[in-house]
């Protein structure tokens, strides 16, 4: 038995049947060439019959689940892979609709605390011939950003290639240099010395506010329909766009591809918010969450992620004007975050998210303003094609968590010379979610026009 960090474990214990508190992404497949009907079948029992599963993937939570288990991890002996990686067909006509329908139903459950907490689906029947494979993992394992990178593990840039692995098999690549190893009582004194630091550095933060008021704080954000109690379904909407296109903005207007991708956020968030009459006269605040994690550091589970507040600009109707907005509070959110070492941007984003530690007590999300209005994470991929066993990667989307006050969060995921975007809301909260898609489209065109 070993124990859980804090900033795992609280993944734990504030879940609930109301909050999933798992990471998910949908992988889309093109079969190999003269690959037959029963390709998927073959792949899924080659998959259950010869797979070992490492540590990281047996740990489940300790016994008794809702104690000591939001505590501390125990090794699963018994592990039934079958449990854990499932084959599914989707229903006729095996549209991507159908796709994402299920998706949304399997997103939405909790997965079993008894057992080592993450699911594989291999889902057939898309009418196009392609197939899917839905993962969901919780977040008390791993963050988004792991999460994806071991997704990676399984890929290959070889189309031959046929001894691909899956995740939960590979060993995490060695690291080139290991760290150097430093006493106990350095470790103490590091830390101490860091926080010793974080007055200071705090202290700098509040007078800049008051002279230039160019960071954006928590619980400056207006109420909105997305700042609401919640129930447990969830509804997921997905769609990608070519990266090129984000690119080309940028470069125009002398921002990050990331600045382009809030502001276009920022533009479908209006428009939804108009068509239902409710985009209120202030501007929506993003939480944008940022990975303190080294890249050879996000095979080993957990957790190291910053939280950066971002103003996304929606009381400004024109664009261009909408991108200076977003990409002047992103510089100025990670100016502070590069004055400042990773302990005291953990601590800082702690306080930056704070106030959702009080969602679950009745009425609060409800009556109370919010901390910021949702989150919106993008996530680097794969840079060139990838392959699973011959089969070409075609697409990620991925699927994060909502929570009360936070009923819609955006996800975004690059692949190749694509941006995949994973809209997940609260099924009653946010309705007629997949429309956000058609705002992002038009948001897109729109920057298009007045940047360029």
């Amino acid at each position: 038995m070993k124990f859980m960090p804090v900033t795992d474990s609280m993944f734990l214990l504030i879940e609930s049947r109301e909050h999933p508190m798992h990471v998910g992404g949908l992988q889309l497949f093109r079969k190999p060439e003269g690959a037959g009907d029963d390709y998927v079948a073959q792949l899924y029992r080659d998959l259950i019959d010869k797979s070992e599963v490492r540590p990281l993937f047996r740990q489940r939570p300790a016994g008794p689940v809702n104690s000591l288990g939001q505590l501390a991890w125990t090794e699963d002996t018994e592990l039934d892979l079958s449990y854990h990686v499932r084959r599914s067909a989707l229903p006729t006509p095996g549209r991507v609709r159908e796709l994402l329908e299920i998706t949304s139903r399997w997103h939405g459950t909790l997965l079993d605390r008894h057992r080592p907490l993450w699911e594989t689906h291999f889902i057939e029947g898309l009418n196009d011939g392609r197939f899917a494979i839905y993962t969901k993992i919780h977040h008390a394992m791993l963050d988004g950003v792991s999460a994806l990178r071991h997704m990676q593990l399984s890929l290959t840039p070889d189309p031959d290639a046929r001894d691909c692995e899956m995740w939960w098999s590979l060993k995490p690549p060695k690291r080139s240099k290991p760290p150097q190893q430093r006493s106990l009582l350095d470790r103490v004194r590091g830390i101490a010395g860091e926080l010793a630091g974080l007055g200071p550095a705090t202290l700098k933060t509040v007078n800049e506010i008051r002279r230039e008021q160019s960071i954006t704080l928590p619980l400056q954000a207006p109420r909105t329909m997305f700042n609401v109690s919640i129930g447990g379904a969830r509804r997921v909407a997905a769609q990608s766009w070519p990266i090129e296109a984000f690119r080309q903005i940028g470069k125009a207007a002398g921002c990050t591809i990331n600045d382009v991708v809030l502001t276009v956020c920022a533009g479908a968030l209006r428009d939804y918010l108009i068509e239902h009459r409710a985009l209120p006269d202030q501007s929506l605040t993003a939480m944008v969450p940022v990975s303190l994690r080294a890249s050879e550091g996000a095979e080993r589970g957990g957790n190291a992620i910053g939280a950066l507040l971002c103003r996304l600009g929606t009381d400004v109707a024109d664009p261009a004007k909408r991108l200076e907005v977003v990409s002047h509070s992103m510089r100025e959110g990670k100016r502070l975050f590069s004055e400042l070492t990773p302990l005291q941007v953990l601590l800082l984003s702690a306080v930056n998210v704070a106030p959702l530690g009080l969602s679950p007590i009745p009425g609060i999300a409800d009556h109370t303003k919010p901390p910021f209005n949702l989150v919106i994470s993008n996530v680097p991929g794969p840079r060139q094609k990838m392959y699973f066993n011959g089969a070409q990667l075609d697409g990620i989307y991925p699927a994060s968590i909502c929570l009360d006050g936070q009923a819609v969060n955006i996800t975004m995921t690059s692949y190749d010379d694509q941006i995949g975007f994973g809209i997940v809301g609260c099924r009653r909260s946010v309705p007629h979610l997949q429309r956000m898609l058609l705002h992002l489209d038009t948001a897109l065109e729109e920057l298009t026009a007045a940047v360029l």
